[in-house]
């Protein structure tokens, strides 16, 4: 999860612990709260008035801070809508992304927030509430010329534990293998901040992130980086919950009800992200 910005920019990832930093937000375009979905939220989290959510940051334009420290991003304000129809507040943690699943099953977060691929395999220890399309794509310096179909011996810099660096690159650096190349050199990094940095640096030929990341990593290159190929393999982002929870539900409904009333268009469309939109949530919409 990255921030760059004309020269470069090396914005740490969040670590330590499970609960890492607090940070409790009120969107001041939230909407209120509609009664009947919010007496569908589990009593306990109700009780509170406050959803905790466990963020990894930075990861722009879904979830980052700006200047002045502030959490911001197309994926907190969709959160902070949620919030609000449920008739809760946010409270932002900040923690590793391996920790945010182990911490929402564990019961420290009630939902993990960082641009989460919904999988097959993610299923099988949370649920997931699904709210967007992503896709992947490859970013390279400009001009050179890097296949992300035959990138066999290429140096791929990835954010550690995403579904590219667990499931994608290795299934392509299998197939060199397999055909007798050498294979890819997957290189993870702990933020994609410092994935995008490798590739602007010549510490890495391309880098593999999901395609709104890309985007917006290029675009915040000045002119130092460009995509590598179309985009591919589009799947679901979602919210992962504790398996079973309530919640899942009642975060489904919120967001068709964001959809209905349009402000999941409007907030998507000033992230410039509006391409990924999804017409109906589901529960556990994993493809692969």
């Amino acid at each position: 999860m990255f921030a760059v910005s004309g020269a470069l920019v090396m914005s740490g990832c969040a670590s330590g612990g499970d609960s890492g930093n607090k940070e409790s937000t009120t969107s001041e375009s939230a909407p209120g709260a509609v009664e009947e979905i919010a007496n569908t939220v589990p009593e306990e989290i109700k009780e509170s008035g406050t959803l905790i959510v466990g963020v990894n940051v930075p990861y722009a334009p879904n979830e980052f801070k700006d200047e002045s420290g502030k959490l911001v991003g197309f994926d907190v304000d969709l959160m902070n809508a949620i919030a609000g129809t449920l008739g809760l507040k946010t409270d932002y943690r900040e923690a590793d992304f391996a920790k945010i699943i182990p911490s929402v099953q564990g019961g420290t977060f009630n939902v993990g927030m960082s641009s989460f691929t919904d999988t097959k395999d993610r299923e099988q220890t949370v649920d997931f509430v699904t709210y967007f399309s992503a896709g992947t794509q490859w970013a390279q310096k400009v001009g050179a010329g890097i296949d992300p179909n035959n990138a066999c011996g290429k140096k791929v810099a990835v954010q550690a534990t995403t579904y590219q660096d667990t499931d994608e690159l290795p299934a392509k650096s299998k197939a060199c293998t397999d055909a007798g190349n050498p294979p890819i050199q997957i290189t993870p990094f702990d933020g994609q901040d410092a994935a995008t940095n490798a590739v602007i640096l010549g510490q890495a030929d391309a880098m593999s992130a999901d395609s709104p990341v890309t985007a917006y990593a290029i675009k915040q290159s000045a002119g130092k980086l460009e995509s590598a190929g179309e985009i591919f393999d589009a799947a679901p982002y979602g919210w992962p919950v504790a398996k079973g929870s309530a919640l899942a539900q009642s975060m489904q409904k919120a967001l068709e009800h964001l959809i209905e009333s349009g402000e999941y268009e409007k907030i998507a469309t000033n992230w410039g992200v509006e391409s990924g939109m999804i017409d109906k949530p589901v529960i556990n919409g994993a493809i692969s």
